[in-house]
């Protein structure tokens, strides 16, 4: 199973695109986006946000952990994380 998520601003190209994907491959839709992956969706007036809220819940219980103490992060969020080029070459691909 392949998934696609596809958006679109002008409602006869998203018919013409739906046509023509259910031409070639069997395909159902499903509406506005609200799950995908693992992700939880959600459109407002601000944009488009994108959380798993709902996985990491889904952890946290499955690991007896609901109640555990929240902890901030534990590094800088502002800093910027150059190119180490006097470190050993990595495989990206790993």
């Amino acid at each position: 199973m392949d998934n696609i998520i596809f958006g679109y601003s002008n409602a006869k190209l998203c018919e013409d695109f739906v046509e023509a994907m259910q031409g070639e491959f069997e395909m159902s839709m499903m509406g506005e986006l609200s799950f995908f992956l693992g992700l939880q969706v959600k459109k407002t007036k601000g944009g488009i946000f994108v959380c798993q809220s709902k996985y990491f819940n889904n952890i946290l219980k499955k690991f007896e952990m609901e109640a555990c103490k929240a902890a901030t992060t534990p590094m800088s969020t502002n800093c910027y994380l150059g190119a180490d080029e006097a470190g050993p070459e990595v495989d990206q691909t790993q």
